[in-house]
């Protein structure tokens, strides 16, 4: 069953948006108040978790995916020590050492964003960059042998859930982090943007990857969310493969691997291997061992 019993209720359709702009909003009102950017953004996105959180509970998408407490608590270790610790260390060392280095050099790349337009449009243009980047990216972790074997970390998971958002092997969250933060961090973004930025790719990944029953409409033809995002972790790699986008659908739209049949349901979820390792420790080996990452 893939819609729960109350689908009919205005909540299917109203939560997503609610919750983005709520959370988007609270970030820009404390922000306004001039609250430092790094606790206005994680205050937003706290109380965007908790909505979600209560969406879950009360209007599941599917019954059979409430996760067990076991799984819960990995994937909240992904989250602290993935989502978290890793992109704040990556920001104190790679962006402050490589900006160092192109001050040296004499070189500059402030010229290359507009800086003058409004914090909205700014943080609007480094979400479809970032998305754009994001989206090759992806397919490159689809496609090449070698890198699909971090990727499958992601696509382990027999069932969606917000938390399981965070699921990344470090190596491959240190990658995405090269591509869609570092370039924005090098040519002078302000935190300003990418706070707002991060509010919103924050709350949209905990929609997409979330098991609460939502219908988002014609918004399914702009952000990747859960809708699109199951199919992406289907079992069979000719459903998976499609969907790449991180918070936008527009370039899967644009290049043909946008997938969402409106005459079924998916199907089971996460790799064809049902015996691939899913604890914390034993997953930051599983690249390494050749013959897990089946598909």
């Amino acid at each position: 069953m893939e819609r729960s019993t109350v689908a009919a209720r205005p909540i299917v359709v109203v939560s997503y948006p609610a919750v983005v702009a709520f959370s988007v909003g609270l970030y820009a009102a404390l922000a306004a108040q001039e609250v430092h950017v790094t606790p206005a953004s994680y205050i937003a996105v706290l109380a965007g978790a908790a909505l979600v959180t209560l969406h879950e509970l009360r209007w599941p998408c599917r019954a059979e995916w409430r996760p067990e407490l076991r799984e819960v608590g990995a994937d909240m270790l992904f989250m602290l020590v993935v989502q978290v610790t890793l992109p704040y260390l990556l920001s104190i060392t790679l962006v402050i050492f490589l900006a160092e280095q192109l001050r040296e050099g004499g070189l500059t790349a402030a010229g290359l964003w507009p800086h003058e337009w409004p914090v909205a449009a700014q943080a609007v243009l480094m979400l479809a960059a970032a998305d754009f980047f994001r989206y090759w990216l992806h397919r490159a972790f689809h496609q090449y042998e070698l890198m699909w074997r971090y990727h499958a970390v992601h696509h382990s998971p027999h069932r969606l859930y917000w938390v399981n958002v965070g699921r990344f092997h470090p190596i491959e969250k240190a990658v995405q982090f090269a591509v869609d933060t570092l370039p924005f961090a090098l040519v002078g973004v302000s935190t300003e943007v990418l706070a707002a930025y991060f509010v919103f790719y924050a709350i949209n990944g905990f929609f997409q990857h979330s098991n609460c029953d939502v219908r988002l409409g014609p918004l399914n033809y702009i952000v990747s969310g859960p809708e699109l995002h199951r199919w992406h972790h289907s079992e069979f790699s000719h459903e998976s493969d499609t969907n790449f986008g991180n918070n936008l659908i527009i370039w899967d739209v644009l290049f043909g691997t946008r997938f969402l049949p409106a005459d079924r349901v998916v199907g089971r979820l996460g790799l064809v291997n049902r015996s691939y390792p899913t604890g914390f420790m034993a997953q930051m080996k599983t690249p390494f061992v050749p013959g897990l990452d089946k598909r």
